[in-house]
């Protein structure tokens, strides 16, 4: 599936909507150059999980856990990463056994460290927006629709 998206605001309304059909224990990397709006998308999903803080990507702790009332969200960016390896010392087997929501980004950077995703979401620039391409693995787990 591809969407075109106009603007942020857009952006973070569709993470809201997908947020309505998400399983608990979903794995979706997001990917895509800086700035295209990977932490918008996380931002619309928790907003959408009625999470009202501050969202802002993890790019210096490297994981943000949300514990929210019936779902743990966990917000990974990989960006500084440079070798897969790095990813040992995060205690990421402690959250495979969890009923949690992986959004991760910069993935690509996470090689065969990462559990194997659901969906991917990538993002690219258009002259007005965003383009969003969808590829699903499993459709119980993500949305087939918007």
């Amino acid at each position: 599936m591809i969407l075109d998206i106009n603007s942020e605001k857009e952006q973070e309304a569709l993470g809201i909507r997908l947020s309505t059909r998400l399983a608990n224990n979903c794995i979706i990397y997001l990917q895509g150059e800086l700035g295209t709006g990977k932490t918008t998308l996380v931002r619309g999903i928790l907003r959408g999980l009625n999470y009202l803080g501050a969202v802002k990507s993890p790019t210096y702790t490297l994981i943000e856990p949300y514990y929210l009332n019936n779902i743990t969200v966990l917000h990974l960016d990989l960006y500084r990463i440079q070798e897969p390896s790095e990813l040992d010392y995060l205690g990421l087997e402690d959250f495979a056994s969890t009923n949690a929501l992986w959004l991760i980004e910069w993935s690509e950077r996470g090689g065969d460290r990462l559990p194997v995703a659901d969906a991917i979401i990538s993002l690219y620039y258009q002259n007005l927006g965003r383009r969003l391409v969808f590829k699903v693995r499993n459709k119980i787990c993500f949305p087939d629709y918007l």
